[in-house]
Parts: C-alpha cells; structure tokens; sequence
C-alpha cells in the first residue's frame, strides 16, 4: 500500500510538472519560432525598402543586395532569439545559468587567442556586407582564387569555382577583391586571322555581328553596348590577332 501510494504521489508530480512548467517550455518554443518568423518578414521588407533607395545599382545587382543582406541578417537574429530561448528553457528545466555563463567565461578567456582569428573573420565579413564588396551571385577572385558566390556570412564566403570545386574561405584571409560582375562584365576575345584575310571585311563582319546581336530581342537585354573591334594586338607566327 506504501508503494502504491508513492507511485501516485509521484505520478501528480510529474503531472503538475508538465501543466506547469513542461507547458510554459512548448510555449517558449512556440513563441520562438513564431517571433523568427515574423522577425524575418521584418528584416525582408525593411532590406527590400532600403535596396530600392539605391537608383545606381541595376535591377539584378539590387536582387543579388537582397539575398545577401536578408540572408546574413537573418541568420544572425536566428542566432540572437534561440540563444535567449535555451536560457529561457534551461531555467524551466531548474538549471542554473549562472554557474554555465561563468564556465563560458572561463573558457572564452582560455580559448582568447585563437578567437582573434575569428574576430577578425567577423569584422572583416561586416566590411564586406557593410561596403558591398560583392554580393551572393556575384564572380569574384581573391588571389589565386575564383568563382560564383553561393553564399555569404559573417565568417566565411563560399566560392564555387568554374571546375564545380566549392572553396570556403575565411573572411579575414581575404585581402584583395576583384568583382569581375558587379554593375556589368566585359569580355575581351582574341580572333586570329589568316595573312591573307582582308582585315576591313574582318572588321565590317564583327562590327556587323555585334549590332545584330545588340538588336535581338532576346540578346538585347543583357548587352550594354555591341560588340565591336577593338584593334589588332599582334602578329603571331600563323595569324593576325585581333
């Protein structure tokens, strides 16, 4: 009868535990999730309204700007929130914070000088976002290092080079960028001709070229001026370059 009774005395605590605190610990979780929702459909509308102000930047630099910010700001209000909410839960769960925030200080000061690096990352990354270096979709090349940005954060750029190999590279190791497609591109191509090609018809027919191409209704769009001959850049051994 003495176990019977403390089994059901036991059985009311766990209950009074779940409609108490296990119920306010679904609720900070719903909340959470709900406060990153509405958190996010603020920081989109807010970026989209501070983008459109820039009447310098064409209509796809101003998407590339979009992404990149929505994306970073994103992250780092996700961060923010979750972060409160796991103290928020440890303390439903009677675990004190106290005691884990100094340990994390103790272990930040032990772990101090290898997060220089990761500071300077983090400074470096909000210089990039900040000044708009380059955007996610963008071509870039830093040092012997090319290709599309697939993503941006505050630590690291992510590189998908023109093999398909994807390249993460901290943002503090970044110390010369060469965006080779913000605003526009421009392609310059060598043709080799034969010695004896009539080099005013070679001309007349890329000259020719290019304004067709600038006047297509499908080309048109994406060519800010036609293509056209520039000079002739040497005499190799077989032909003409041009």
């Amino acid at each position: 009868m003495l176990i019977i009774n403390f089994i059901q005395i036991k059985d009311v605590t766990i209950l009074q535990w779940l409609l108490s605190n296990g119920l306010r610990i679904l609720l900070i979780i719903a909340l959470t999730y709900l406060l990153g929702i509405i958190l996010k459909r603020i920081i989109i509308r807010t970026v989209k309204l501070a983008v459109e102000k820039d009447k310098f930047s064409s209509k796809e630099g101003r998407l590339k700007r979009e992404r990149t910010l929505i994306r970073i700001f994103s992250g780092v209000v996700n961060v923010i929130i979750w972060l409160m909410a796991v103290m928020m839960l440890l303390q439903e769960l009677n675990i004190k914070i106290g005691p884990l925030l100094a340990g994390a200080g103790i272990v930040g000061v032990a772990v101090g000088f290898g997060g220089q690096y990761l500071i300077r990352d983090l400074i470096a990354g909000f210089f990039i976002i900040f000044e708009n270096q380059y955007r996610i979709g963008d071509i870039v090349k830093f040092d012997n290092v090319s290709g599309m940005v697939e993503d941006i954060t505050l630590r690291t750029t992510i590189l998908r080079d023109i093999d398909g190999i994807v390249h993460h590279i901290p943002n503090g190791e970044i110390k010369i960028v060469s965006n080779m497609s913000k605003g526009f591109a421009r392609v310059n191509i060598n043709i080799g001709v034969s010695y004896n090609a009539d080099i005013d018809k070679v001309i007349n027919v890329i000259n020719q070229t290019g304004q067709v191409l600038a006047e297509d209704e499908v080309w048109k769009q994406f060519i800010i001026k036609p293509i056209q001959f520039l000079r002739i850049d040497e005499f190799a051994d077989s032909a003409v370059i041009n």
